[in-house]
């Protein structure tokens, strides 16, 4: 399952800017990297030239997911899945997911862009772990909005520096939430699970199982 990280700040701030400049630096280091940007509006053309969307393609992004009040493209309604949703339930296979907007998700990693003191969102908003302005602020991890780069690598470093190492045979979401499995655990839900598949017919060279569950409530 991927790494998630999410940049936030008020619009106009060049998240989007600063967000493809990150994405093409990972993926030209190697990792498979996701995009989710979320937008208020309505009525906004997904990956046309010049779109936000397009930008993040132009990056070079894997996979790019759209969500705003009126749409989600890959083309669906909007349930109001939550970002961590999103990404383990549509790119379980990139080694992070860049969301952009999402500023209220719960768990999850967030940079802030800043371009005006009087707008940052920091004391608003939890798990901000960096800021990204050219304005005098203090703080543990601060970027400057040229240094796209340096961003890239604090990402890298303290998220993606095990990418590809202790690979999950088996991961489970319930309700779209990602519940942590011991590695003993995977290995046995793993083998009970391929075991009643390889039993079945038209099942010769399993290689990826997916499997879901909807229970009725009465």
């Amino acid at each position: 399952m991927p790494q998630i990280i999410t940049f936030i700040g008020w619009h106009d701030s060049g998240k989007t800017t600063l967000a493809t400049q990150v994405v093409n630096t990972l993926k030209n280091r190697g990792y498979r990297v996701a995009v989710i940007k979320s937008s208020k509006e309505t009525g906004i053309s997904f990956d046309s030239p010049g779109t936000d969307t397009d930008k993040h393609r132009q990056a070079g992004a894997d996979s790019i997911m759209f969500v705003a009040p009126d749409q989600m493209v890959l083309m669906t309604d909007n349930r109001n899945l939550s970002l961590t949703t999103l990404a383990h339930r549509f790119f379980p296979d990139v080694d992070i997911v860049i969301g952009e907007g999402f500023k209220q998700a719960r768990h999850v990693a967030k940079i802030e862009v800043v371009r005006d003191k009087n707008q940052e969102l920091r004391k608003e908003v939890t798990g901000v772990i960096a800021v990204a302005s050219d304005l005098n602020i203090s703080g543990d991890y601060i970027f400057r909005l040229n240094e796209s780069a340096e961003i890239a690598s604090f990402i890298e470093k303290r998220f993606l520096e095990d990418a590809g190492k202790g690979i999950e045979k088996a991961a489970l979401l319930v309700n779209g939430n990602k519940i942590p499995l011991k590695e003993f655990v995977q290995d046995a839900l793993a083998g009970t699970v391929t075991g009643f598949i390889k039993s079945l017919k038209f099942t010769e060279n399993v290689q990826e199982i997916e499997l879901r569950i909807k229970l009725n409530e009465e």
